[in-house]
């Protein structure tokens, strides 16, 4: 039974609340000559302990010790309150105290038995069950106590020797009752955490090493290592956290400090890469990222987010190599990447891949057949190459799918003038007039961003069997002539 855990505190108090009957039946604790004021303090520390207010209950303790120092049942009691509150190191000091005023109070040498053996003093924890057996023949829980410490011993002494043959597997498992029955030994967490690292079994290192951090006074030692480890899994705000605790013991310590400003450099820019892809700034999520690169390039938890970043944000930019070899390297990392999988099939689909971009979507859907974004990303592949075989707005004007409204415009008037049916005769002029008016159709899907938008998803906004069965040219459809209605006399409006 742990001492922190509820159960444990409920015991203690039930145990410790039926001893105070017990002393005061036998008139122990009000011994005569008592100070008044002493008194006072030991029965409202009695309440207080009964209604579960431990730590006003230690302070009346403290006043009835220091009262009346020769009590030895006022020490007990802080003991035992100690106790409830999880700080064993200063309980033993008042057993001890209880022993020599007492030596034989059982009680007192049972609870400092069962302290000692979680502490894994196994030979001190020893001495005390047997003198209780000694003086109580018939006391159940120290034979029992008694009969665990060989077992005990066996088992660390089979944990040593598979820990120095680098069978970490098997010190694992030996350790398993020893830190049951002592889990306030910390050689034994410590040995067991060395295991668990070194089988990448990280997070049950940390489980480990967190309760020495406690045990020891002022471990900087154990922060340290959280802290390392936290940063070996990926998670930065929880390094930083545990290295803070360090610093917080030694403001001096030199590594605590330099892993400090490394994490919390790391951390800032982890967020503001986050941020910067959230608010869809790709620019500078893109250059973000190329900085958490240098600050981190070997921890392979932060080198996946920072390759993700840039995976997700250059194809965001149409920007085809730099994102095609960014997702590429996500899922060399994480072959089970879906997110990386959707950004190359965008990128992909940026180059006009429509097949590529499939495939990968395809192999997305094995991982994940209930992920809408996936299902979104293929259907928009699938209508872009079924668009691709008919007519491409992009292809038309001779830009990329990705230029803004002024290159749209200014390929526009460049075509537009060189195709203008007042220009050629005969033949080329119905050629002419067939090229301006598909020029003239792509210049208003490109320029207008809901149209534009309709497009890039794999519709035509202009194609009439898309638009309520009308029928005709699209142009014609949408009551747009871009010759006017005299024939081919009009002026250039390229805007």
């Amino acid at each position: 039974m742990k001492c922190d855990s509820s159960e444990y505190w409920s015991h203690l108090v039930r145990s410790f609340t039926i001893l105070l009957l017990t002393c005061d039946i036998y008139n122990f604790d009000v011994a005569e000559g008592v100070n008044p004021e002493v008194e006072q303090h030991l029965e409202m520390g009695k309440r207080l302990l009964a209604a579960g207010q431990l730590a006003d209950a230690l302070s009346h303790y403290h006043a009835a010790v220091e009262g009346d120092p020769d009590n030895y049942l006022t020490y007990f009691k802080r003991a035992t309150v100690y106790l409830a509150l999880g700080k064993s190191r200063s309980a033993l000091p008042d057993l001890n105290r209880v022993v020599q005023l007492k030596p034989d109070f059982t009680a007192a040498r049972m609870q400092r038995g069962n302290v000692l053996l979680k502490q894994g003093k196994l030979s001190e924890a020893l001495q005390d069950f047997t003198d209780v057996m000694q003086r109580e023949p018939q006391n159940g829980e120290a034979a029992e106590k008694a009969h665990m410490v060989p077992a005990i011993r066996e088992g660390i002494e089979h944990a040593k020797y598979y820990f120095d043959r680098h069978q970490y597997h098997l010190v694992i498992e030996a350790l398993e009752q020893p830190i049951e029955i002592c889990p306030w030994d910390t050689d034994l967490r410590e040995m067991r955490a060395e295991c668990f690292i070194a089988q990448g079994e990280l997070f049950k290192a940390i489980s480990d090493i967190r309760p020495t951090a406690k045990l020891i006074p002022d471990n900087t030692k154990a922060f340290l290592r959280m802290s390392l480890l936290h940063y070996q899994m990926g998670e930065e705000e929880e390094s930083l956290m545990q290295i803070r605790e360090c610093l917080k013991l030694d403001p001096d310590h030199k590594e605590c400090f330099n892993h400090y400003k490394k994490v919390k450099k790391l951390a800032k820019q982890l967020a503001s890469a986050q941020e910067l892809r959230n608010n869809q700034q790709y620019d500078e999520c893109v250059n973000k990222a190329k900085q958490i690169v240098k600050t981190e390039p070997d921890v392979v938890p932060f080198v996946l987010r920072s390759k993700s970043y840039l995976c997700h944000c250059h194809a965001q930019l149409s920007e085809v190599d730099e994102a095609l070899k960014a997702c590429s390297e996500v899922l060399q990392l994480d072959p089970d990447n879906v997110d990386a999988m959707v950004d190359k099939a965008e990128a992909h689909i940026a180059n006009e891949d429509y097949e590529a971009a499939i495939e990968e979507l395809h192999a997305a859907q094995e991982i994940d057949q209930n992920s809408r974004k996936v299902q979104e990303a293929l259907n928009k592949a699938q209508k872009l190459q079924k668009q691709s075989k008919k007519r491409d707005y992009y292809k038309i004007l001779g830009v990329k799918r990705n230029a803004k409204k002024k290159e749209i415009l200014k390929a526009y008037r460049k075509l537009a003038a060189k195709w203008h049916p007042d220009k050629h005769e005969g033949s080329d002029k119905d050629k002419a007039q067939k090229v301006f008016i598909d020029l003239a159709a792509a210049k208003e899907v490109l320029i207008d961003p809901e149209k534009r938008q309709r497009f890039d998803a794999g519709e035509d906004p202009l194609d009439p069997e898309e638009q309520q069965g009308g029928h005709g040219h699209p142009f014609f459809h949408q009551g747009f002539n871009p010759f006017g209605s005299g024939g081919f006399s009009f002026k250039f409006n390229f805007n």
